[in-house]
């Protein structure tokens, strides 16, 4: 089926055209009548399967739908955790919206007010925006929810999280009117899909598209046993291997981030860093900047793992281990993308070997280890100035295969 014999209005299907979207993917093909009909529904897919269009084009169909000429006012809310997110699916909203009566916009925190209260003023009908910068401008009153009638909320698992379930209720009771709830996320869990459940309907719809396989088949995985101190040589050596990759690193802290850029411009690798200290206006140029191929290497903290459509990654490198194993699937969700393929390398040290093994039993696979013998190991790192000899760091390795095959045998059991 295409989206040209979708019941859709002719300038969206136009725009969706131009933009190379002919048919729709699995998520789309399921959730767009879904949504058409007014239905509330949560969505659980891999990330890079198309779930912005897939609520981004029968939302902007369901306001069409109102009445001739230009909808009046604030139709639909799009909830997301973190500014990038923002405003990557306002740009999706914008070109969907080309040549159309509707407009989007971005409420974002980390940048002045005023432009966005202007803007406000002027008028929208689709905001996309994160939870503190929206709750700023509804108690000053630049917001108005009275002819809402779509939240969305992307990224739902987090989003459902303590940190965000108080935000997701209040703007729910601020609503005058009956609603349409729609949820979209890569990786949901049981206590959080209850609670999604709260709060839709009770004849919700619920989709999942291979959830027993959280991560697209277009990313190979691979991990590398390393020492701490001597992850950084690894890192240099594989984007002095491939000159030409596009290569997205994440790390634990931001700390972190700036000293794993200071180790590579050692070497005379230029990199750029995000993470939550930068700047709204450091962080977009940084995305930009890799986006567009001027710098090849982004070192970021999690602030970048979710949502965030990168074109052609080629590799994403877990330089540490997530402490939560569903965050490896929005990490290593960045290549892959589509139908492009992706390689996921992961670096682990001694102590993060039980991070790994929560990741293989979630994943349902047992990630391949890269073939690294005592010369190459040696060749890489130059000489061992970490805390662990090279030979000692290859004794080591023996033994924690064996552990881990130990204790992935009686978890079977």
């Amino acid at each position: 089926m295409k989206f040209e014999s979708y019941p859709i209005a002719d300038p969206l299907k136009k725009n969706l055209t131009r933009l190379g979207l002919k048919r729709p993917t699995d998520i789309q093909y399921k959730v767009i009548p879904c949504v058409l009909r007014g239905e509330d529904v949560l969505a659980v897919a891999q990330t890079g399967t198309g779930k912005t269009a897939a609520f981004a084009v029968p939302v902007i169909q369901r306001i069409l739908e109102k009445g001739p000429g230009k909808p009046r006012g604030l139709q639909c809310i799009v909830m997301v955790p973190t500014r990038e997110l923002a405003i990557q699916i306002h740009k999706v909203f914008a070109a969907l919206c080309t040549h159309m009566p509707l407009t989007p916009f971005a409420v974002i925190g980390g940048v002045e007010q005023d432009d966005q209260i202007q803007a406000l003023d002027r008028g929208i009908h689709i905001l996309i925006a994160t939870p503190g910068r929206m709750f700023d401008l509804i108690s000053q009153g630049a917001i108005h929810l009275n002819k809402v009638g779509i939240l969305i909320l992307d990224e739902a698992d987090q989003m459902l999280d303590k940190r965000f379930i108080a935000d997701i209720q209040a703007i729910k009771n601020k609503l005058r009117h009956r609603h349409q709830t729609l949820f979209f996320s890569a990786t949901i869990n049981k206590d959080i899909k209850k609670l999604a459940f709260s709060q839709v309907k009770s004849n919700a719809i619920r989709i999942q598209v291979s959830p027993d396989d959280p991560v697209s088949k277009n990313v190979s995985h691979y991990v590398l046993y390393t020492g701490m101190d001597d992850k950084r040589f690894f890192l240099r050596r594989l984007i002095q291997d491939h000159p030409e990759a596009k290569i997205m690193v994440f790390v634990r802290t931001m700390v972190r981030a700036e000293r794993v850029c200071k180790a590579l411009s050692r070497a005379s690798i230029a990199s750029l860093t995000i993470h939550r200290e930068k700047s709204q206006q450091e962080r977009l140029a940084a995305l930009a900047d890799f986006t567009e191929g001027k710098t090849r290497v982004l070192i970021s903290t999690d602030v970048a793992s979710r949502g965030i459509d990168i074109p052609s990654v080629d590799y994403v490198v877990n330089y540490d281990l997530p402490e939560d194993k569903e965050v490896y699937v929005h990490r290593v969700g960045r290549t892959g993308r589509g139908r492009a393929k992706g390689q996921a390398i992961s670096f682990c040290s001694q102590r993060e070997k039980d991070l790994l093994l929560d990741i293989e039993t979630f994943l349902n696979q047992t990630i391949e280890p890269v073939a690294l013998g005592k010369d190459e190991y040696a060749f890489t790192v130059g000489v061992s100035d970490g805390p662990e000899s090279v030979r000692e760091m290859i004794l080591a390795n023996d033994a924690w295969e064996k552990s881990i095959r130990k204790k992935k045998k009686n978890r079977r059991r």
